[in-house]
């Protein structure tokens, strides 16, 4: 069907005495509706426009919606596809297809109940990469009708345009930037091998010809994420024509014809149009769908890996139970924890380089440690073997009254007044080194030897007591018995040592030079 103003424009060439082929190459439109209407009086016309003004429309029932959805938008050209989306969220199921909506769209325009201002768009085709190479992200603002402000995040993977979207209340920060990376890898399912993205501050400190210097935080995330990163120059779209596109997207299919009031509206709606709209319909570029395309993207997309920026999230961690000695055992080697969580189970968090480990209840980090690259390794920290449930006094006495040998207490004393600032170390050194079934002879002579030679500190009492448990049992005899076979290697080592001899003569001509330097 042709306007009023098309109409006219056929009946002003039928009148100048143009042929139908050439009125319909002048003005491009099908030579059948050219026939048509070439033979309409105006009269019949009108009739024409009457008939379809009352004929009857599946989607009359749904017409003040519409207008008040253009009439919001000052008018302008939306998507059939919103338009359709957004009928179909209000009023649940239509009685046609998108077709069908345009078609009505059409006829109120023809019947002069929706008039429009049209602008024209200009688009670009951009090349085709790989699946799993490439993710573009960008940022946006918009606000709604009821005054709520919007910052967007946007992101879509370049071969299967799957695209993920996330809203928040307030501008964007590095740490907020990381943590809606990190839930597009888990929206997607894996980790592309490179970032295409907007040259925005939140991410770069300064631009030195090309040599671009990230921030401190997501400088070490791209790492952590082994990510290699492409920043388009600012206000480029050329370098990011499907991501600028995706934030014109957003704002003109989902947000133009919706108001909300508080940010959690806006996810919930934006998460159902997400898999309803925006991935779930055929993309004009792939011909396919993103949501059907994006299972084979997965394939080639990274394992996702844990964060430092997540450890707080319970996505990723593992649970381990400690040993009697504190420990947690992590891909073969052991770390220790803090006292009081012997035999317990508690919570870990692993990145590339970090372990983390928190309490199973309260969620509280209870010890951090950096990973170990040599398998079967123990990993302590002194603090969390300082029993700090006691007090260094009571430690202090608990020590001083352990045992009643002859110089204990005088060794402890030099022990604590030598590390002063480590005597809840050497009492719990002390305490574990030193059970109830020490030999007292043994650790008598220990003390003598450690006092008399100023070698004072429990490791070195315990390893000095160690050695005179080793000779209990073994007299002078048996110690020389077993020194005999080394004692004859020394013999003839030395049997076969010459000692040089020289000629007096020449001690005196050495003197003689000496004599008459003096002189």
């Amino acid at each position: 069907m042709v306007t009023k103003t098309m109409y006219k424009k056929i009946q002003e060439f039928k009148k100048k005495g143009y042929l139908k082929s050439k009125i319909s190459k002048e003005m491009k439109i099908d030579p059948a509706t050219t026939a048509k209407y070439y033979r309409m009086s105006e009269t019949e016309y009108r009739e024409y426009l009457n008939s379809l003004m009352y004929r009857d429309k599946s989607f009359d029932q749904y017409k003040e919606d519409m207008l008040e959805v253009y009439e919001c938008n000052d008018y302008r050209k939306l998507s059939m596809a919103a338009v359709y989306d957004y009928l179909e969220e209000k009023c649940g199921e239509l009685p046609g297809t998108e077709k069908s909506l345009r078609n009505y769209i059409g006829y109120l325009r023809e019947t002069n109940q929706l008039e429009l201002n049209e602008k024209k768009r200009r688009y670009m085709k951009v090349p085709q990469l790989p699946m799993g190479k490439q993710l573009q992200v960008d940022f946006g603002e918009y606000s709604t009708k009821s005054g709520l402000k919007l910052y967007i995040f946007t992101s879509v993977l370049s071969a299967s345009r799957y695209k993920y979207v996330a809203f928040q209340g307030r501008p964007f920060t590095t740490m907020d930037l990381i943590h809606h990376l990190l839930d597009c890898f888990d929206y997607v399912g894996g980790i592309p091998e490179e970032l295409v993205i907007d040259q925005d501050n939140v991410m770069v400190v300064s631009e030195n010809h090309g040599d671009i210097i990230y921030t401190g935080d997501f400088s070490y995330f791209i790492d952590e994420m082994g990510l290699s990163m492409y920043v388009c120059r600012k206000a480029d779209p050329e370098t990011k024509g499907k991501v600028e596109n995706l934030v014109k997207y957003v704002k003109h299919n989902f947000l133009s014809i919706r108001d909300f009031e508080s940010i959690e509206d806006a996810r919930e709606s934006l998460m159902r149009w997400l898999v309803r709209r925006a991935n779930g319909k055929i993309s004009q570029a792939t011909k396919r769908i993103p949501l059907e395309m994006i299972e084979e993207e997965r394939k080639q997309l990274r394992a996702m890996r844990n964060s430092i920026y997540r450890k707080g999230s319970l996505i990723g961690r593992e649970e381990r139970s400690a040993d009697d000695n504190g420990r947690i055992s992590v891909d073969a080697s052991q770390y220790s924890v803090p006292e009081g969580y012997e035999k317990k189970v508690v919570e870990i968090y692993t990145t590339q380089t970090k372990l983390y480990v928190f309490d199973r209840y309260s969620g509280e980090q209870i010890a951090e440690h950096t990973l170990s690259l040599i398998p079967g390794k123990v990993i302590n920290k002194r603090v969390h073997n300082r029993q700090k449930s006691k007090s260094i006094e009571t430690l202090k006495e608990e020590v001083l009254n352990k045992f009643s040998v002859n110089k204990w207490q005088e060794f402890v004393g030099e022990t604590f007044k030598k590390y002063p600032r480590y005597v809840r170390d050497q009492c719990i050194d002390a305490l574990r080194c030193f059970g109830d079934d020490v030999n007292n002879e043994s650790l008598d002579q220990a003390l003598g030897f450690c006092l008399e030679h100023k070698t004072l500190s429990m490791r070195n009492l315990y390893d000095t007591y160690m050695y005179y448990e080793g000779l209990k049992g073994r007299n002078e005899k048996d110690i020389l018995l077993k020194m005999t076979p080394q004692l004859k290697a020394v013999t003839r080592y030395k049997s076969d040592i010459r000692v040089a001899k020289r000629d007096l003569s020449v001690y005196k001509s050495l003197v003689g030079i000496i004599m008459g330097v003096l002189r």
